[in-house]
């Protein structure tokens, strides 16, 4: 059944307006994907704070056209859904990959900081682990010379104490 221009329009502007609050973008190719499975999906995003639509290709590509991000937009095959993080850009495409194993979808790329990437740099993103994760590592980091330094004294004053007792051991 064909949709009125009238309706076109509402689409377009929906993925516009989307697409400017939009921290990250996800193409994803939802071909074969049972209603259950793709409410499944949409209640997964919901979660993470995402949004996701389907539209028709050419309404998508219009809308991407028409605000001029950078790069070369991915090649949309089969049928496509458009995944819109507004809160955390990382949350939504570790989302989809974990559904992605279990459900029949494919991630084709989407846009992070106003570019278009690859299904293969969307899943590089998904890898990333979780913000409290980074920090713990960043921090034992920072932590280690410290460590290292502590252990190095120790290691000292440990040599210390032992030729002193020696030296005690020697004279008694």
């Amino acid at each position: 059944m064909a949709i009125t221009k009238q309706k076109k329009e509402e689409i377009l502007n929906k993925l516009k307006d989307s697409l400017k609050k939009s921290k990250m973008v996800v193409f994803v190719n939802f071909h074969g994907l049972s209603v259950s499975a793709a409410a499944e999906m949409r209640n997964l995003l919901k979660q993470t704070g995402a949004n996701y639509l389907v539209a028709k290709k050419t309404l998508i590509k219009k809308a991407f056209s028409e605000l001029g991000f950078s790069g070369e937009m991915p090649e949309l095959e089969g049928e496509i859904g458009v995944s819109f993080s507004e809160e955390d850009a990382v949350s939504s495409a570790k989302a989809l990959k974990d559904f992605s194993k279990k459900n029949s979808i494919k991630l084709m790329g989407g846009v992070f900081e106003n570019e278009f990437i690859g299904g293969e740099t969307v899943v590089m993103l998904a890898n990333i682990p979780p913000k409290e994760i980074l920090l713990g590592q960043f921090v034992n980091v920072i932590n280690s010379p410290i460590q290292g330094f502590v252990g190095a004294l120790n290691g000292i004053i440990r040599n210390f104490v032992g030729v002193l007792d020696e030296v005690k051991k020697t004279r008694s």
